[in-house]
């Protein structure tokens, strides 16, 4: 054996995970210690307790140099491969695992296999301090070891050629930092001071047993013989070689380099010496006719496969030249450079837009784009397509679903585009009231019921001064709208003396119904929270035919208190839904923002 000059790792090792005195135990330490502890006083721990190791440096025990490429809350740590600098800042925070056994407790307890998996019942059932993230990690680490000193492992290290992910190029200082940090010299060190070749003998023999007259061209021994007897011929030295027990090793890639170019050369003297003698063979008779027949027919034959081979690629090269002149010239008239080409167009335009037809009236905007010499054709055809779809769906739904539809085709005229939360409308079914007949206070029922009432739903009216919530219902009738509380009628809003109806563009439920206020004794407009917004401004539209009075805006919607009174509803994005008075007295009505379908 002979000792191979290498950096054992286990310093550092020992450096980061060394109980009591590793980098590891000492955060532990800084995390679980009682009083004022910040990423600040670990970084002095550290300078305390390892500040004397040769491969530890920080700000503070650097000489002068090195200090100016470390900032006050960095250390580094001097790898076999390369110096690794790291930022305390954050280290604490990090390290604590806030997620307790009863979080963990009730996400073992998931359906969802996947959630149920990550979160395994191996921990007893104790009240103790989670493990800190960092000794979790150190645990996770000893057990992938553990299964990978049980197993034969292969390593492949993967290299990139450049950062920008292209072919040919090839940034020589990326590969080297690679070679660096991966410890590949100390490997290659290591290969090179052992054996870089080992073959079985067998193969060994079988390959190189024409360098020797005596073990070619068939050797009588044990192959492990042959071997030697062939090394011994081929003279390596004894300090180049290792016999084993079933295979031979060769230290220096120069040896098998010599020994593979050798064999090469006594090939090739091989091959000349059997194709001479063959031409110097006198042959007669028969064997002569049959040979010349072989070449005759192998002639004819090669002649054969190269004219087809010549013509196919005559015929390649046509059409490829009619193509390219085809594309060059397809936005010119049609000639007979581009006639075969726009042929080609149009076929393969046809031929996807059969597959990819759209499947409901919904989806006619997904109408496969045309090259220019198909749109005319195209919009023929995708008109004769729509109202064939149209007509076949309008032939399938009952007058019933013919009403939502028109419904529909109401709210999506007044918000689509328009309203953040209007694309999750789209598949709610519209329904004809929300309040059935027998929820309605019968003193309300006996006041309105000349009326005829179309529509009703549950609602938040925000009272004028102090802006707090009262739970309401809206009923829409022929003639008026109603705001009613229990058995009392506490507004009555004429469609005539509706002025208009103001609802943001976010995704929160708010309506302002604005209203005509003469005198002072008036109530003045309505603030209304409503779950089911855009099925009763639809209704409203529809009932009151006020299509036009509902505006969507940005910000701030002013409304009357009163006549000479004025208060605003401030609109705006947030992490979470809220209402509430702002400071400046304006009612604050924050929503999350939906993600778009």
């Amino acid at each position: 054996w002979e000792p191979v000059p290498y950096f054992n790792n286990k310093i550092i090792c020992d450096l980061v995970e060394e109980k009591y005195r590793g980098i590891i135990s000492l955060l532990d330490e800084e995390c679980l210690r009682p009083g004022e502890a910040t990423d600040l006083t670990f970084l002095e721990k550290m300078e305390e307790k390892i500040g004397g190791h040769p491969h530890f440096v920080s700000h503070k025990l650097a000489d002068q140099k090195t200090r100016k490429t470390l900032e006050r809350g960095d250390f580094r740590l001097l790898h076999y491969a390369g110096e690794v600098t790291y930022c305390v800042i954050g280290f604490l925070d990090k390290n604590n695992d806030l997620l307790y056994r009863n979080g963990k407790e009730v996400m073992r307890q998931s359906k969802n296999t996947i959630i149920k998996h990550c979160f395994p019942s191996t921990e007893p059932d104790s009240k103790k301090r989670p493990e800190t993230v960092v000794t979790q990690f150190k645990s996770s680490l000893v057990g992938l070891t553990e299964i990978l000193m049980s197993k034969e492992p292969w390593y492949v290290r993967c290299i990139k050629p450049n950062e920008a992910k292209q072919p040919g190029r090839f940034d020589d200082v990326l590969v080297r930092h690679q070679v660096k940090y991966l410890g590949l010299m100390e490997h290659l060190r290591v290969r090179r001071a052992g054996f870089a070749y080992r073959r079985k003998y067998e193969i060994f023999l079988q390959r190189y047993k024409p360098l020797c007259p005596d073990t070619w061209p068939n050797w009588k021994g044990t192959a492990a013989e042959g071997v030697q007897r062939l090394i011994k011929h081929l003279g390596y030295k004894s300090d180049e070689y290792k016999m084993g027990r079933t295979k031979i090793f060769i230290r220096h890639p120069r040896t098998l380099f010599a020994t593979e170019d050798a064999f090469q050369v006594c090939k090739h003297k091989l091959a000349t010496r059997i194709q001479a003698k063959y031409k110097g063979y006198r042959v007669k008779g028969d064997f002569l006719k049959q040979r010349e027949a072989a070449t005759k027919i192998e002639t004819c034959w090669r002649g054969l496969m190269a004219r087809k081979e010549r013509e196919k690629r005559a015929w390649a090269v046509k059409v490829i030249k009619k193509f390219i002149k085809g594309f060059m010239t397809r936005n010119q008239p049609a000639c007979i450079d581009n006639t075969e080409y726009l042929a080609y167009v149009r076929q393969n335009y046809l031929t996807r837009l059969r597959e990819n037809l759209p499947k409901t009236v919904l989806e006619k905007d997904s109408w496969l784009t045309p090259p220019p010499i198909m749109q005319e054709v195209s919009q023929l055809l995708k008109k004769i397509y729509i109202r064939h779809m149209v007509r076949k769906y309008i032939r399938g739904i009952t007058p019933l679903r013919k009403a939502q539809l028109m419904l529909k085709e109401q709210t999506s005229s007044m918000f689509k585009g328009k309203k953040e939360n209007y694309p999750f409308s789209v598949c709610r079914p519209f329904m004809d009231t929300r309040i059935s007949a027998e929820d309605i206070n019968i003193k309300v029922l006996q006041m309105i019921r000349h009326e005829q009432i179309k529509y009703s739903a549950p609602v938040v009216k925000y009272d004028r001064n102090g802006f707090r919530p009262r739970l309401r219902q809206l009923i829409f009738t022929l003639e008026a709208a109603y705001l009613v509380e229990e058995a009392k009628i506490k507004q009555r809003i004429d469609y005539s003396s509706l002025k208009g109806v103001s609802v943001s563009n976010l995704s929160d439920n708010f309506l302002i119904l604005h209203v005509t206020c003469d005198d002072i004794k008036q109530k003045g407009d309505l603030v209304l929270q409503c779950d089911y917004l855009f099925e009763a401004l639809t209704k409203l539209s529809v009932i009151a035919n006020k299509q036009n009075c509902i505006k969507v805006v940005q910000g701030s919607v002013r409304f009357d208190i009163q006549p000479g009174r004025e208060g605003f509803v401030d609109f705006k994005s947030g992490q979470e839904s809220m209402v509430y008075r702002a400071k400046n007295g304006h009612l604050m009505v924050e929503s999350t923002k939906t993600k778009s379908r």
